[in-house]
């Protein structure tokens, strides 16, 4: 009711500071600051520049930018799973040793008696932060869609999941196992991938950077809508709150820009994966409600009457 919306919208707009902001911003820098060593210690320096290009698209409407950018991530993320194709092909060489040390590490003694639920919770740490399934936050950008039919949106909904851990974590995984850095201990986060890249494709790494950036631009403008909509959700919605949620947004992509990674991250795991919990309820609370929907929705499809529907 009530309450896990309130517990629920508090939660989002920590998680929007947070994973959606933050985080986003650090890593864009981190991997900028890889490649061009020049900029190295001027995070907060980046961080407004950054804030200024969010703040143009969420504060001044200028749609331009978000729509250019929505062009372009499409065309990276196809870019990016080439690559990693490409990456695992040359090594293929490696197959063999690459899923031995995927299974050994899965079932061995050690990993079964102790490290197996460290690793639990580590994995789903990582997949609520990368495809937010369960966590609700997808759902609210969902929810402004035109649609007669939620169930068809909700399919929509289900291949997020797919594509971003089943495919592109998978394929990430693959290209550091195979290339050999993924026990590296001293780096983490984008870096570690943009030596994996290019260890094969030298060149690569550059366009990482350019990825990693249109990539982080594109969640925190999707974050901040998230976010706003919980913050007007408690505070009530005018020009004066939807300002000042904004300008507190673009504080903390320079906060984020000068602090270190594993601060960032803990801060967002715990945000994200506090949110599953109303969430979880709710969905367990209105399971009847949807499993109907469903269950009407299939029927209606069968008989050929969505298609008339939608046309």
């Amino acid at each position: 009711g009530q309450v896990l919306a309130v517990i629920f919208a508090i939660l989002t707009i920590g998680a929007s500071f947070g994973g959606g902001n933050m985080f986003q911003a650090n890593q864009a820098y981190q991997q900028m600051a890889t490649q061009f060593t020049s900029i190295a210690g001027y995070g907060p320096h980046f961080g407004v520049i950054l804030a200024i290009l969010v703040g143009a698209v969420i504060i001044g409407g200028i749609r331009s930018i978000a729509r250019v950018t929505e062009k372009i991530v499409p065309l990276m993320a196809g870019l990016y799973i080439l690559a990693a194709l490409v990456i695992i092909f040359v090594n293929i060489g490696n197959i063999g040793n690459a899923f031995s040390l995927i299974f050994e590490g899965a079932f061995a003694p050690k990993a079964a008696l102790g490290g197996f639920v460290g690793v639990l919770i580590q994995g789903f740490r990582r997949a609520a932060f990368s495809n937010e399934a369960g966590v609700g936050s997808a759902a609210i950008a969902h929810s402004a869609a035109k649609t007669k039919h939620p169930v068809s949106e909700g399919f929509v909904a289900l291949l997020e999941p797919f594509i971003d851990t089943v495919v592109v974590c998978t394929l990430t995984a693959l290209v550091l196992i195979f290339t050999g850095f993924y026990d590296d201990a001293g780096m983490g986060g984008a870096t570690l991938t943009s030596q994996a890249f290019g260890s094969v494709i030298s060149w690569f790494p550059y366009v990482l950077v350019v990825a990693i950036f249109l990539f982080a631009f594109s969640t925190m403008i999707s974050w901040s809508y998230y976010g706003l909509r919980a913050w007007t959700f408690l505070l009530g919605r005018n020009k004066w709150t939807e300002l000042s949620y904004k300008l507190i947004f673009l504080v903390f992509i320079v906060i984020g820009s000068s602090v270190s990674l594993g601060a960032v991250l803990d801060f967002s795991d715990m945000m994200i994966l506090a949110m599953a919990l109303p969430n979880v309820i709710g969905l367990l609370l209105l399971s009847g409600e949807v499993r109907a929907e469903l269950k009407s929705y299939w029927s209606r499809f069968k008989k050929g009457k969505i298609l008339d529907e939608e046309a």
